[in-house]
């Protein structure tokens, strides 16, 4: 099986309670880990797509980490926009025996090649500016290069995962979503939402041969959801 569960929110290290954003969010870790283990077998896999540790530096966001490494599973992580402690990738998948951290390469999990990319604000979107141009370019390249590392290896069973939605709020498609057709990809995941205003313009279903899904961790109930 493939679960995933985006933004998790971590701050076993930080003070950043993520009570402050809503009651669903009160005591969300123990709901995340509670959920998590019902369901994950120590053969299955969960993709993470960004927003995992509240953590500025490696050394603080160590124990989200472990924490994270002692759940059941193998997990495949990507950054988020909050993840200011991410630093060497080399580094960090060394460190670790479950965690699989994914910029520029892929990884695989039995016929499947997980991939992807942060992604970034969207032309289109109400908040997109002159200077997201140059970090957007970084992020379509990075998204290339992991889906072409996969095709280049013989995979033609590909999962993206995004942290950004790889559409705007008026659901148009975008570079992420050509290159993600170009591909073959069979399923994309994807968070950064939360709320019900900012879910109300998430793109979820089928496009270009793909099935897209939203799994920002509040929107799933905590609970990580079934991919494959």
């Amino acid at each position: 099986m493939i679960y995933g569960i985006g933004d998790l929110h971590l701050s076993h290290s930080v003070e950043k309670p993520m009570s402050i954003f809503g009651k669903e969010w009160v005591d969300h870790q123990n709901k995340i880990k509670n959920n998590w283990e019902k369901i994950v077998l120590p053969e299955d896999a969960v993709l993470i797509p960004g927003d995992i540790s509240w953590a500025m530096t490696m050394e603080e966001a160590w124990e989200d980490l472990l924490w994270i490494e002692n759940l059941p599973g193998k997990k495949y992580l990507i950054r988020g926009n909050h993840d200011y402690w991410w630093k060497s990738i080399t580094k960090m998948n060394q460190a670790f025996d479950s965690l699989h951290f994914i910029q520029n390469q892929f990884f695989p999990y039995k016929n499947y090649a997980i991939c992807g990319a942060r992604g970034w604000i969207l032309p289109g979107s109400g908040d997109f500016e002159a200077h997201d141009e140059k970090i957007l370019t970084r992020e379509k390249m990075r998204l290339e290069a992991s889906l072409k590392s996969a095709a280049k290896a013989g995979y033609d069973q590909i999962i993206v995962m995004i942290h950004y939605p790889p559409m705007n709020e008026k659901k148009e498609p975008s570079h992420f979503t050509r290159l993600i057709e170009q591909y073959n990809v069979k399923k994309v995941v994807y968070g950064h939402l939360h709320g019900e205003d900012s879910w109300s313009g998430a793109y979820v279903g089928w496009f270009g041969g793909a099935e897209y899904k939203l799994i920002s961790s509040d929107y799933l109930n905590f609970k990580p959801a079934l991919i494959i």
